[in-house]
Order: C-alpha cells, then structure tokens, then sequence
C-alpha cells in the first residue's frame, strides 16, 4: 500500500464554551477542547480508574457558525477530522507546538440539559413524549434513535 491516511474520530464531552474568530473576508474558524475517557479496572487493587485525553478541536466557516450557535460546555459530540500540528512563538520568545483535530465532519450527540437530566440520548423530545415518529425540527440537536433489530437468530460467527 502505497497511500497514507490521517483519519481521527472522537466522541466526547467539550470541555469549555466554542470560541469563535471571525477574519476578513467572512470566514471564521472556531476552537474547543474535547474530553474522552478510558475507563479500567486495576487488576491488582479492584479499583476504577478512568483517564481522560484532551483534543483541541478546529472547525470553520459555516461549521464553526453552527457549533458556536447549537454547542456548550459539557455537550456530547462525534467529530470525525484530520490531525495538524502548529508550531508559533509565544509572548516569552520560546516557540510552542500543538496538535489539533480539524474537523470535516461532526454529529451533536447529546446537549447538556439531556445528560444532566438522564433523559433518553438520541431521541427527540416529540418521541419521549408522545411516542410518534419524529418530526422534522431544524433546533433539535440531537441525533434520531436508530431502531436496533434483535430478533436475529444466533449464529456461529465468533464476533
């Protein structure tokens, strides 16, 4: 294979408000942290430990409009991007370097309001509560529930 691929996909929590930079001409770029967690029981002790990884997430133009209007912090999103590093010379005259995910894509998973109350992720305040389908609702930042079918019958597949 001669090709390379510079793929990241994340789904986690923002960390802190989108900040949002307008430039001349029109165009805009925005910036939040993103938290993802690994979780793992330690062998030796029985304790819980999880590790959290922060990402600098970069979106632009209309995207970066649009998470700024709909995202907070503490939002539930999947980005999916490419990795880019930057390098800059600070105030102190030594240079900096970053790594940060440019996003292409980007689903909002959950908002605050619905991970804090424990109310259902994925399904629309029309489905929660009268239980039809879904209605088109252009504030709705949720993503639709996917219908799971497990009336399959077991296989001999090993996965």
């Amino acid at each position: 294979m001669s090709g390379t691929l510079n793929k990241v996909m994340l789904i986690g929590h923002l960390g802190d408000e989108v900040k949002i930079h307008y430039f001349e001409g029109g165009n805009c770029i925005a910036r939040f942290p993103l938290a993802t967690n690994e979780t793992y029981t330690n062998r030796q002790t029985g304790e819980k430990v999880t590790n959290t990884d922060w990402h600098n997430i970069v979106v632009r133009n209309k995207a970066a409009e649009v998470c700024e209007k709909y995202l907070s912090k503490g939002d539930k999103v999947y980005v999916e991007g490419r990795l880019k590093n930057r390098q800059w010379q600070g105030e102190d005259g030594n240079m900096r370097y970053t790594t940060e995910v440019h996003v292409q894509d980007f689903t909002f998973l959950t908002t605050k309001n619905e991970s804090m109350s424990g109310g259902q992720t994925g399904m629309s305040n029309t489905q929660q509560s009268s239980g039809t389908q879904p209605q088109h609702n252009p504030s709705n930042t949720t993503a639709p529930e996917v219908p799971i079918d497990d009336t399959e019958e077991d296989d001999d597949l090993p996965f």
